[in-house]
């Protein structure tokens, strides 16, 4: 069953100018070291980013919560699987805020969608619960 649905769209060239303007600061504020890792690895570290922001925007929502009901941006990371699929790992509030929106006897799955398209970044996030499978 679907928990949550959410979606973001990024401006490239705004999180460029915020990196600009804030640097480091900003950096360590939103995203986590393996975040940062990828970023600095690419060509376009504001692409790069600017489609982590709008994962996390877009798990916000999904959970139901927005940014505004204390998950910190750092308690929600995007990673890649060796295919280059992107995963969602939550952390901190998001996780408890996840497991609360779980029925019991169920596990959640984050199943999350990045897209880049000069100068929009783009992510869809869709929550999913599905029973536990009993073994024989």
């Amino acid at each position: 069953m679907i928990l949550g649905i959410g979606t973001d769209l990024a401006n490239i060239d705004r999180i460029a100018s915020t990196l600009d303007r804030f640097g480091d600061r900003f950096r360590h504020r939103v995203f986590t070291p393996v975040e940062l890792a990828k970023a600095a690895r690419r060509r376009d570290e504001a692409g790069t980013l600017a489609k982590r922001w709008a994962a996390k925007e877009a798990c916000s929502k999904a959970l139901g919560t927005g940014l505004a009901m204390g998950i910190s941006w750092r308690d929600m990371a995007v990673s890649n699987l060796a295919s280059g699929q992107p995963v969602m790992e939550l952390t901190g509030w998001a996780a408890d805020r996840l497991a609360a929106m779980t029925p019991p006897g169920h596990h959640a799955v984050v199943h999350v969608t990045l897209t880049d398209d000069h100068p929009w970044a783009q992510a869809f996030v869709v929550i999913e619960a599905r029973p536990f499978v009993s073994q024989p």
